[in-house]
């Protein structure tokens, strides 16, 4: 392992939701090995997951702190944010990672369906990203602010009409949010992968994967750990004049 001080985040402190499983949790180990303080947020408690992060923390120097809140209710937002605050920990960043997905085809998409996926993509990631915002503002060199978007709002996917009209509502809060809290130094951007080998996709067809892959440039599935890769560069120092960007990490899809 790396001294300390030859690691990217060495000495920061970022709040990562989803870190319960697949990218959000690859998230979070990367930044604990890079030097990284956590706020691992998850929406349930889960004794595995505690004692993950008390072995990440333990194994890296680092301190990684459970957060449990409902995307789906306001209130518990504002509690899990209030936690935060109490332990007068200066954030440096939010990587926002937590999200829903309810594959319909359009003729049956319903009114309960658009509901949830907008509450949980596009709602609750805003007003958590009001919350911590503020306590990045407290920072003289500001932060960075990432969301997760998908390549389905550029792109489009069958079957996925709500989801992927709520990952381009991302975009387009982030791109209003980097102009108006970069004169705090704050940052926003936003990510959005391909298809990624994941506990998600490998619950797809062999068939469809295929068919994915032999759409793009470099044919193999991104990992979790390149998408963490990416979120960690855009949360370090060395992306200190990029902001309201949409990043792709798809592979070259065409």
């Amino acid at each position: 392992m790396k001294a300390h001080g030859d690691l990217m985040l060495t000495g920061k402190t970022f709040v990562i939701t989803g870190c319960l499983q697949g990218i959000g949790k690859e998230t979070l180990k990367v930044f604990a090995e890079n030097g990284a303080n956590v706020f691992a947020c998850s929406f349930k408690e889960d004794e595995e997951f505690e004692s993950f992060c008390r072995d990440l923390a333990e194994k890296n120097g680092v301190r990684v702190i459970p957060v449990y809140f409902d995307m789906m209710d306001d209130e518990s937002i504002k509690k899990a944010a209030m936690a935060i605050q109490k332990e007068k920990i200066p954030v440096n960043g939010l990587v926002n990672i937590a999200g829903m997905n309810r594959d319909a085809y359009f003729g049956m998409i319903t009114s309960n369906d658009m509901k949830m996926t907008f509450q949980v993509n596009v709602f609750a990631q805003i007003t958590f990203s009001q919350y911590i915002s503020k306590l990045i503002k407290r920072n003289e060199d500001g932060g960075s602010i990432l969301f997760t978007s998908s390549m389905t709002a550029m792109d489009g996917n069958e079957g996925q009409t709500v989801y992927g009209a709520s990952k381009a509502a991302l975009i387009g809060a982030m791109k209003t949010m980097a102009i108006e809290l970069g004169k705090n130094k704050i940052r926003v951007n936003a990510i959005a992968p391909g298809v990624i080998y994941s506990p998600m996709t490998q619950k797809l067809e062999q068939s469809i994967l295929d068919d994915k892959i032999r759409r793009m440039d470099i044919p193999k599935l991104g990992t979790m750990t390149d998408v963490a890769n990416l979120c960690m560069y855009l949360m370090s120092d060395y992306s200190s004049h990029v902001t309201g960007q949409v990043i792709r990490i798809d592979g070259g899809v065409n």
